[in-house]
């Protein structure tokens, strides 16, 4: 999975897989839940977690804070089953279509993502979704 040597137009207009990592060696992975398209979870891929995502069709992710390789419900169960994967034009993000085994968020919510800033009061403040 290298594309050092892709053109920009081949990068972006091409059909060879060319993941582009970050500095870090490391991708933004937007996972959304194939039924209805709603946000799960935003975590960083490289290129271990990647090659196991696509090889087990299960959504892998790099651990940036144990600086460890983790599957997505490795514990709990509440895995990731991947149905699709995009990429974006420049190859340095992907969306991956999932079916949630379970809730994603480790707070036991179904997504990460559960809730919204509110700023109508003047102070910014989080409220539930």
């Amino acid at each position: 999975m290298t594309g050092d040597n892709l053109t920009t137009q081949e990068r972006e207009g091409g059909t060879v897989f060319a993941p582009k990592f970050d500095a870090l060696g490391l991708l933004t992975a937007v996972i959304i839940d194939d039924s209805d398209g709603k946000v799960l979870v935003v975590a960083h891929m490289n290129t271990q977690a990647l090659e196991a995502t696509i090889e087990t069709g299960k959504v892998h992710f790099w651990s940036r804070s144990r600086a460890s390789l983790w599957m997505k419900g490795e514990t709990s169960g509440n895995v990731l089953n991947v149905a699709q994967i995009m990429v974006d034009c420049d190859q340095d993000a992907l969306v991956i279509r999932a079916i949630p085994a379970g809730p994603t968020c480790h707070t036991g919510a179904q997504s990460c993502f559960y809730r919204l800033l509110d700023t109508e009061s003047g102070s910014p403040v989080l409220k539930q979704v």
